[in-house]
């Protein structure tokens, strides 16, 4: 039996911030969500303040995932999920950095920002 190949996701990063305490964050980085590949589609996970949003895309005109969300004027970091054992994850606050983190199956409780989250996925 062969091991499944590891699922590839993007996490993009945005600058935007509507909620005025975001505007303390780093610019550039001040929101996060995650587009997992899943066969010929992507499933976008975006945690936003008042609701988590959650749709499957097909990609336009044959775009990769990287460019798409390059192209919306976003921050792009490819990386792959990590399924670790079933021993659950730290407590944290329940945030767009959280959210990203559990999808991706990332252990790392000192990353508390997108920025943090950007620098960690650009050193893997």
């Amino acid at each position: 039996m062969t091991a499944a190949a590891p699922r590839r996701a993007w996490v993009a990063f945005d600058g935007r911030a509507e909620i005025g305490w975001l505007r303390l964050l780093k610019p550039g980085f001040r929101h996060c969500f995650v587009v997992v590949e899943d066969g010929g589609r992507w499933i976008v996970v975006d945690p936003l303040s008042p609701f988590t949003h959650v749709a499957l895309v097909t990609p336009p005109g044959g775009a990769g995932v990287g460019d798409w969300l390059a192209g919306l004027g976003l921050t792009v970091a490819e990386t792959t999920l990590c399924r670790p054992a079933t021993r659950p994850a730290p407590w944290a606050p329940f945030t767009c950095v959280e959210v990203v983190k559990r999808v991706l199956g990332l252990r790392a409780a000192r990353i508390v920002t997108p920025w943090q989250l950007y620098r960690h996925l650009a050193r893997c």
